[in-house]
């Protein structure tokens, strides 16, 4: 092997983390658009019926 045992468990804790990230980011950007989102569906539900 090129590479010691732990330097490739790195790999995976860095891939692990920018998911923790992007599960972050999304997380926060709901909170603060989730009502108009809800209010843009429910003029969408409101005009097909």
């Amino acid at each position: 092997m090129l590479f010691p045992r732990h330097e490739e468990g790195q790999g995976l804790v860095e891939y692990a983390l920018i998911l923790v990230l992007v599960a972050v980011v999304v997380i926060v950007v709901l909170g603060l658009l989730g009502d108009s989102i809800g209010n843009i569906i429910q003029n969408i539900v409101t005009a097909l019926q």
